[in-house]
């Protein structure tokens, strides 16, 4: 009498993620780092702020900084739309809202479907990029939130009037 092989159980996890677009290209950041996602409102601007940071926005009486997606990829600007949100997000322990063309989904993404990305597509100008997510008809580029500001920006926030 033979026993049949026990079946290897493969434990798969899923990580779920909250979709968004810049410039027609889908990004996505865990959602347990997700506060909230905002319309977007009046930005004031604050001279001396890192390039990429749009300006401060007033959130239930917390002075919250806004970076700007297009500005830190390097993407062209553009007009923003009714669709256009910012995301608010936290970044090595502050509170920060994150302009993006709009947010499309929650998903739950099997962690077998992530890949890292290639070195060839990768550089110093790249840090924040996780992984790229395999999806049926799509990919979708993973950030890495504490590496989406340098130290010397996350330095200049902390030293600045900005929070």
């Amino acid at each position: 009498m033979s026993q049949a092989p026990s079946a290897v159980q493969v434990a798969v996890e899923d990580e779920q993620v909250v979709v968004f677009d810049v410039a027609s290209e889908s990004y996505a950041v865990n959602i347990a780092r997700v506060h909230e996602i905002i319309r977007l409102q009046q930005i004031t601007v604050i001279p001396g702020a890192p390039p990429c940071i749009e300006g401060v926005i007033n959130l239930r009486g917390k002075v919250i900084p806004v970076l700007d997606l297009r500005k830190r990829f390097s993407l062209l600007a553009a007009e923003h739309t009714r669709a256009s949100r910012i995301v608010v997000v936290e970044i090595g322990g502050q509170t920060i809202g994150l302009v993006v063309d709009g947010v499309s989904e929650v998903l739950r993404i099997m962690t077998d479907r992530i890949e890292p990305p290639s070195p060839l597509v990768t550089g110093i100008d790249s840090r924040y990029l996780r992984g790229i997510a395999k999806l049926e008809d799509r990919l979708i580029v993973l950030l890495d939130l504490d590496q989406v500001l340098s130290p010397v920006e996350q330095q200049q926030l902390e030293t600045s009037d900005l929070r």
